[in-house]
Order: structure tokens, then sequence, then C-alpha cells
């Protein structure tokens, strides 16, 4: 399992540089490419770190809304930049991960994690407080069990939250 906590910190250190150059979206392959031979030389396959940026700048649009709707009094552009990624990362995991193999409450965690090793003082509080608030939204699921069921319930509530999106 360190080898998953090496790449998404290796996919957030990506997201970040791909924020901080200007969101240029055509060039987070070179960047995730660039931040694996920098961050994790040893690491045999990368998939998951692209996955998880390629993945996370798709679902940025319903990503962000998210963000400011469960953090109202912290607009977008005043999140830290850090915290910023760390988040998207995090709800990217939380409502699009396969949770067979990463449950919701390991994609919480390993985002609080993150925040604690790049973040401020009060990121991980922050990024739990967040994640909490969208973990509940969704029907906290896999609280009880691992069933497909809640797998199920879970992506009928995130097209939900989409829907809302689209139609504000």
């Amino acid at each position: 399992m360190a080898n998953r906590h090496l790449q998404r910190s290796v996919a957030m250190q990506a997201l970040f540089e791909w924020d901080f150059q200007g969101k240029h979206d055509e060039l987070i392959d070179e960047i995730v490419a660039r931040n694996v031979l920098e961050f994790a030389p040893g690491i045999e396959e990368s998939e998951f770190v692209r996955a998880l940026a390629k993945g996370t700048l798709e679902k940025r649009a319903v990503i962000d809304a998210l963000i400011e709707k469960c953090a109202p009094e912290w607009p977008l552009e005043q999140v830290t930049i850090i915290d910023r990624n760390i988040l998207r990362l995090g709800i990217y995991e939380l409502m699009h991960g396969n949770y067979g193999e990463v449950p919701p409450k390991v994609a919480i965690n390993e985002s609080i994690e993150l925040a604690k090793t790049f973040g401020g003082e009060s990121s991980a509080r922050f990024v739990n407080g967040v994640l909490g608030t969208i973990y509940r939204e969704m029907g906290e699921p896999m609280k009880d069990d691992s069933t497909k069921k809640h797998k199920e319930i879970s992506e009928e509530k995130i097209e939900k939250v989409e829907e809302e999106k689209i139609e504000a």
C-alpha cells in the first residue's frame, strides 16, 4: 500500500504543478511523467498516478463546484494551491474511485495524510471537513459493509450532484 500512497503523492504534486503553471490541461501527461521520474524513480507502474491526475482534471468542473459548495466561506481561488489540489484529488477518488480497491474512508484518510505532509497547520482539518461533508452527502457509502449496492447508490447520488451543478 505504500506504493499507492507514493503514487497519490506524485499525482497531487503533478496537479499542484499543473495549477501553479497556469492550468494547461494538455501538459498533464508531461507533468506526470516528470514528477514520476523526480519523486518516484523506482516505481514500476505509474498508471495509477496518470489515472488520478487525468481523471481529476476531467471531472474538475464538478469537483470545484463541490469544494465551493462545501466550503462556502473559502472561494476556490483563496484556498491554498496545495489544499485545493489535495481536495480535488480526494474528491475525485471519493466519487469516482474503485471502492473495491480504495474504500471511501481510505480515500479520505489518504487525503488527510497528504494534507498533513504537504499542507499548512490547519490543512488536515480543512480537508477532513470538506471530504467528510461530501462523504455524508453521498450517503456514507460502505460505512457498514462493502457490498456493491453501496457503490451503485453512491453513483446515483453523484449523478444527482452533477445534474444539480449543470442546472445551476
